[in-house]
């Protein structure tokens, strides 16, 4: 953000984007009220280091491409929840799919960066309190074409605020909202489908204004590829086997491809109950690093976690838990 508001403001923007946003130099403007959608989220794909546009059979595909939806075995209640250095992260989603109309769904997601009490000149008791946040509601849609080739797009309302409690002094309520969409593809290759490939224009949409025209913040638009590798490994008796996932992508701003991040995962999986996961992102900030992972599905329901450690910075790691209930 080139001028904040107020102090309340820039901080939790200044720390989101010095985390999630690519370092000077790399051609990218900064986000301001909208660097969060830089973050991952996830448990599932964050395990997989944050490589998702390939990625198929998950309601978190609605982050990362939505042409994935087409891909739920039935109807979806999920939450996403991620505990940050600066922030804790919630998204509730619900999914309707139809092998015939395709999937159709909804997410609401919170960026919640805490309370900041206000004081008088001089110190004293806490007058009042400043809360930022960014939300974010999303509408899905996804079908199949084909059996072979997916398409989805998103239609994203985008809004930061701060809200004020009691006497926050020359602070004030701010609020200020915008629009997006995403759209993506992907198409199964060879034998059992072994190869996935994706596309996924992310965050197209209108600057996000809080001050003025000048003031407003453009979006942080990405263009991703992504290619996902199926892997029987051993089949082991009683219907039982072991595979595995590879997965890569590779993302960069949309309009100047020079420096492209680059992510990649690996899922091993027994039985399709339990699930392995390990990535390492490659990225031109303090949020790329390593990732660790793991899923449980049990009948209906599944169980995803997974930690991230950060290359380098004074940052805590944050740590993802999502839960998937197949209606």
């Amino acid at each position: 953000m080139r001028q904040s508001p107020s102090s309340a403001v820039w901080l939790p923007i200044a720390l989101v984007a010095l985390c999630a946003a690519p370092a000077a130099g790399q051609g990218d403007p900064v986000a301001g009220g909208a660097a969060f959608l830089l973050l991952p989220v996830g448990a599932r794909a964050t395990a997989l280091g944050q490589a998702g546009v390939a990625d198929a059979g998950a309601g978190e595909a609605a982050f990362w491409n939505p042409a994935g939806l087409a891909t739920l075995p039935a109807s979806e209640f999920g939450v996403q929840y991620a505990s940050t250095f600066v922030s804790t992260n919630t998204a509730l989603s619900l999914f309707a799919a139809s092998r015939r109309l395709g999937t159709a769904g909804i997410t609401a997601y919170l960026v919640d960066y805490g309370s900041q009490d206000r004081e008088l000149p001089g110190g004293g008791l806490p007058t009042g309190k400043v809360s930022p946040k960014n939300i974010q509601l999303t509408a899905s849609y996804a079908t199949e074409l084909g059996g072979a080739v997916a398409l989805g797009v998103s239609y994203k309302l985008i809004q930061f605020r701060q809200d004020c409690q009691g006497d926050c002094g020359t602070l004030r309520d701010v609020a200020g909202t915008t629009h997006a969409v995403d759209v993506g593809a992907q198409v199964t290759i060879g034998a059992h489908d072994a190869f996935r490939l994706g596309v996924a224009l992310q965050h197209a949409g209108f600057a996000l204004q809080l001050e003025n025209r000048d003031q407003a913040d453009p979006l942080p638009t990405k263009l991703a590829l992504g290619a996902a590798y199926h892997l029987p490994l051993q089949a082991m008796g009683a219907g039982k086997a072991v595979d595995a996932r590879v997965l890569v992508d590779v993302q960069d701003q949309w309009g100047e491809y020079g420096s492209p991040d680059a992510r990649m995962g690996v899922e091993v999986g027994y039985d399709g109950t339990a699930f392995l996961r390990a990535g390492y992102a490659f990225l031109a900030s303090n949020s790329g690093g390593a990732s660790l992972g793991l899923g449980l599905r049990l009948e209906r329901i599944a169980i995803d976690l997974a930690r991230v450690f950060y290359q380098s910075g004074p940052f805590d790691d944050p740590v993802y838990v999502g839960l998937r209930i197949l209606l």
